[in-house]
Parts: C-alpha cells; sequence; structure tokens
C-alpha cells in the first residue's frame, strides 16, 4: 500500500514505506485513524491523518 503524505524536511509530497495504521483522540474524544511511515527520499518519520471512521 503506497501512501502519500507531506514531508517537512522534502517540502513535498512523497510516498511512505513501512506505513501503518494508528489511532488518536480526536476532537470531542472521537478516534481518529492516522498513517505513519517513513519517507523513502529522506528517512524521515511522517505522519498523515486520515478521515472519521464511521
Amino acid at each position: 500500500m503506497a501512501t502519500e503524505a507531506y514531508c517537512v524536511k522534502c517540502k513535498a509530497k512523497s510516498t511512505m514505506k513501512g506505513e501503518k495504521e494508528v489511532s488518536m483522540n480526536g476532537k470531542g474524544g472521537k478516534k481518529r485513524s492516522a498513517m505513519t511511515g517513513i519517507c523513502i527520499k529522506c528517512g524521515t518519520k511522517m505522519f498523515r491523518i486520515l478521515g472519521l471512521k464511521k
């Protein structure tokens, strides 16, 4: 699964490697899902917040 996210170090959208889905607490106590992984260009940790699960 090739997830694309913004890399702060490269200052551009890049593909993540080794991505996994994590859950976090959102506003109002709702659970939000996010993807975390590593940039394939520079090796920086990346984070992308996904939509609410229904």
